[in-house]
């Protein structure tokens, strides 16, 4: 059946794009991933589409022989322009189509947000369209694409590149920070670096000198995040979330205060800054949770979920 063939394919390209951009070894890896990105959503909308439309939606009605290219699908399945999946994936496609002569590294610290959000979609659309869960090619944790620790940095590129190429850079750069700041997390993940300070050497990931001799001036920043986007999630939408998350998985939703509370006693998620924020400003305090206590909870629940309310229970009492 050439639905099935096609959907294959697709989870092969994707599968290829992931493993390319993550291997160290391989410094040029803009240009593979956004080949093989664009080869595995194309495969997955034409699949698509003559499920919904018959074999004849992905040929041109004037070449039989001529099947329509990824825009063309785009244009069909996303009608709406201004969608932040369709607009990551003209950005992407832009890409895929100059990679052969401008396309250096530094494109990478350009283009990772974009590439992030368009591997959140696929698995997304993939699983919508073809209830295919791409989590069972690749496991959930290895979706996360490696990150460069470098900064754009314009000084160094112009004394690096010839003015033509490093104007390319700029430039693209410019015009996607203010898209990906206009856009939501269909368009872009934005990839951000916070740095803290701890006296408990055990939970260090890297270790610093203060030097008061050194002629290099640091300010230490107290409070640098903003937890409006760290820690979004209400109770309510949390629950929401993470029942989301569960059917997915083809599990029943069991997600509710009750439960959440359960949790919160069990794992001390109110006390772990890095699943709960504490807003003290209000004559009660309040609480917002993060994208990590819904993990938790979510991962938990898989491991058991018809017995996961009972052992919480008992842990419960045991304390």
């Amino acid at each position: 059946m050439i639905e099935y063939k096609l959907i294959e394919k697709a989870k092969e390209c994707f599968t290829m794009a992931i493993e390319l951009y993550n291997k160290p070894t391989i410094k040029y890896r803009v240009e593979g991933f956004s080949l093989f990105i664009c080869n595995a959503w194309e495969l997955m909308l034409k699949a698509y589409l003559i499920k919904r439309e018959g074999m004849d939606s992905i040929y041109f009605k004037d070449n039989p022989d001529r099947t329509i290219s990824l825009e063309g699908c785009l244009r069909k399945v996303f009608t709406n322009e201004k969608t932040p999946l369709r607009r990551n994936l003209e950005k992407i496609i832009e890409l895929r189509n100059t990679s052969t002569h401008f396309i250096t590294e530094e494109y990478e610290m350009v283009y990772i947000p974009l590439f992030q959000a368009c591997v959140l979609n696929f698995v997304e659309k993939m699983n919508e369209f073809h209830q295919v869960d791409m989590t069972e090619v690749i496991p959930q944790n290895f979706l996360t694409l490696v990150v460069s620790m470098k900064a754009l940095d314009e000084e160094a590129i112009k004394a690096k590149y010839p003015e033509e190429i490093a104007r390319k850079i700029i430039d693209s750069n410019n015009k996607l920070q203010p898209m990906i700041d206009e856009n939501n997390q269909g368009f872009a993940i934005k990839i951000e670096h916070y740095h803290y300070l701890t006296k408990k050497k055990e939970e260090a990931t890297s270790f610093v000198k203060l030097d008061n001799k050194s002629d290099v001036p640091v300010k230490i920043i107290k409070q640098i995040q903003d937890v409006n986007d760290t820690h979004k999630y209400n109770m309510k939408n949390a629950c929401k979330e993470i029942n989301n998350r569960l059917i997915k998985s083809e599990l029943a939703p069991i997600a509710n205060q009750y439960v959440f509370n359960l949790f919160n006693k069990v794992y001390g998620i109110k006390e772990n800054p890095k699943y709960c924020y504490v807003h003290k400003q209000f004559s009660q305090p309040q609480y917002t949770y993060s994208i990590h206590a819904i993990e938790l909870i979510t991962e938990e629940i898989k491991k058991d979920p018809e017995n996961i309310v009972a052992n919480l229970k008992k842990s419960i009492k045991k304390d």
